[in-house]
């Protein structure tokens, strides 16, 4: 059992099988079917977040842009899924049957040549993560071989989300404009609003992230991991060193932009759409403060930030519709300014420290209550000693 424990913390498990038993078998429990859902579309954030903390804390890379990748991965299932909800049986009212709604709305009479391969779905989940990672290469490589990082880095990829928001809205007729793509029913004729399939996809995205969790606790931990932290606080040493520093920024900012894509293509599984509104400028910041609220440098700490912020942004929502812009800011600047290194950090420094501090006073009092049970007792009065013969004889003379 002891060797077992020391695996566990050896490889950094522990908290693994926290957030395991609290996703797996706490929340199905605690909460209904659509509260369920609700934390099934906010574990799709927890992608992001992952992403950002290879990205951000182990490569030091600031991305701005993480909705980019967000959203086509997110557009990739959706066209599958459009594609899927648009055949002629259910699309015989429009003019043009058989291709989707706001194509037809858009007088296009065909479906575009590049959209025929997603009506396959082993295409769309290859495109779920080509695309997003095809992006990010081109990005990284121009960005990275001209040693262009930093800020000037983090501005680039904000122009890119901008861009490709007005891109999206502007070809309505191929993209659905600024609606997005909606009234997604269906995978491989399963219907994904019913409650069975919310359970399913809840759980399916759960041993996903904690699948991914773990490639990155491997990836941490592993040479490449080193060198990634190593690039972070000592750049110019590591080039020195003979490594190609804008090759690992290169891999870092794709593998964290898969992610993202992955994320997007559940979460438009878990909504039912996707939109514009989820690729810009604003849900790309919102993503980085899921990462800092959780901590940068913590993979669990940043699922768990996703999560708070979320929550926060729910229940800020429902019970203050007035206020709750102002009570999100609150929360992202308390606990910024309160807690630099996010949630991981509070716990790292404040909580365990006073745990172990409490473990340690009680393993004390019990060392002290053993050793007075293993010394005797002295609550029986001494023997008393008899006086000598003479002093007897004076006295009694």
């Amino acid at each position: 059992m002891n060797s077992f424990k020391t695996w566990i913390s050896s490889k950094g498990l522990g908290s693994v099988l926290v957030l395991a038993f609290v996703l797996l078998v706490v929340f199905p429990l605690l909460f209904d079917i659509f509260r369920l859902n609700l934390v099934g579309k906010y574990l799709t954030y927890g992608f992001v977040a992952l992403g950002l903390v290879m990205l951000w804390g182990w490569g030091g890379v600031l991305s701005l842009g993480q909705g980019v990748f967000f959203g086509l991965g997110g557009y990739a299932m959706a066209m599958f899924l459009k594609l899927e909800a648009s055949d002629p049986v259910s699309t015989k009212i429009q003019s043009t049957p058989g291709i989707p709604d706001f194509m037809d709305w858009n007088q296009l009479t065909a479906l575009p040549l590049w959209w025929e391969p997603f009506n396959h779905l082993p295409f769309a989940l290859f495109a779920v993560v080509a695309l997003p990672t095809l992006l990010a290469f081109i990005v990284s490589y121009a960005m990275f071989k001209r040693r262009v990082g930093g800020v000037y880095f983090a501005i680039i990829t904000q122009a890119v989300a901008l861009i490709l928001t007005v891109l999206i809205i502007g070809q309505q007729g191929y993209t659905g404009g600024v609606n997005g793509m909606t009234d997604l029913k269906t995978l491989l004729g399963l219907d994904i609003r019913t409650d069975s399939a919310k359970y399913v996809l809840y759980y399916l995205c759960s041993f996903m992230l904690l699948g991914t969790i773990v490639l990155c606790l491997w990836i941490q931990k592993s040479k490449l991991g080193t060198l990634l932290l190593a690039m972070r606080d000592k750049e110019d040493r590591v080039r020195f060193s003979g490594y190609d520093v804008a090759m690992f920024k290169v891999f870092v900012f794709c593998l964290a932009a898969a992610l993202s894509g992955i994320g997007g293509a559940l979460f438009t599984l878990q909504v039912g759409f996707m939109s514009p509104s989820f690729v810009g400028i604003v849900p790309s910041i919102e993503m980085v403060i899921f990462a800092a609220v959780g901590g940068r440098m913590s993979l669990v700490g940043a699922v768990y930030g996703a999560l708070l912020v979320n929550f926060g942004k729910t229940y800020f929502s429902e019970s203050f519709p007035d206020l709750w812009l102002f009570l999100m800011a609150a929360l992202f600047i308390g606990v910024t300014m309160a807690f630099p290194e996010g949630l991981a950090g509070l716990w790292s420094r404040k909580v365990v420290p006073w745990w172990q501090r409490k473990q340690a006073e009680r393993a004390a009092i019990r060392a002290a209550v053993a050793r007075d049970q293993a010394t005797p007792g002295d609550s029986a009065p001494p023997p008393s000693t008899p006086a000598a013969p003479a002093q007897l004889s004076g006295q009694s003379a």
